[in-house]
């Protein structure tokens, strides 16, 4: 296996993956639910919206957690500086997002006087108290977050398939949820 091939860590994939297979599924979400009138659906779609967005930042805390003592494979050293860095700094501001995207939700729903119940279960208290100013202040920035969050994955996802269909360097295949012989 070369350099550009040395996998993550197995735990750190399985958050990798978990954590987009999340966010896929909330983006749309978030966008669906905004536009419906009040009902019953749309209540249950915002609280499986907020469930999923809960969940999103607590494995963002997780992998947070697991990269500090397991440090990812290094990037190959024939590897532009520029990207190099360009890579280093997408991973930085997507733990960023991962925490204040979900964070700023949750900020959201306590300024309009929604209590967040992860999974229907787990009362989470509220950040803010209730202030309806605040809460059309926060909708702005929860929602230009996702934006940028978005653009911010769309990078990463051309990045990776620039690597793996045009540069060939097996870096894609660090991430990939394979058997491993090893």
């Amino acid at each position: 296996m070369s350099t550009n091939e040395t996998p993550y860590t197995r735990v750190a994939i399985v958050l990798h993956w978990l954590i987009a297979v999340l966010i896929f599924c909330t983006f749309p979400l978030g966008l669906y639910m905004s536009d419906l009138p009040l009902s019953p659906a749309r209540v249950k779609l915002f609280s499986y919206h907020k469930w999923i967005g809960i969940t999103i930042l607590a494995l963002a805390i997780l992998r947070l957690g697991w990269r500090s003592f397991h440090r990812p494979p290094p990037l190959p050293a024939t590897m532009p500086r520029w990207q190099q860095v360009a890579s280093h700094a997408l991973h930085y501001l997507f733990y960023l997002f991962l925490l204040v995207v979900p964070l700023s939700g949750w900020l959201m729903s306590s300024a309009k006087g929604f209590q967040t119940v992860w999974l229907g279960i787990l009362p989470l208290p509220d950040l803010v108290s209730k202030d309806k100013a605040l809460g059309e202040l926060l909708t702005e920035v929860h929602e230009s977050l996702n934006w940028i969050l978005l653009v911010l994955v769309c990078v990463h996802v051309a990045a990776a398939l620039k690597h793996h269909f045009i540069d060939r360097d097996g870096l894609l295949l660090r991430m990939a949820l394979r058997k491993r012989t090893v």
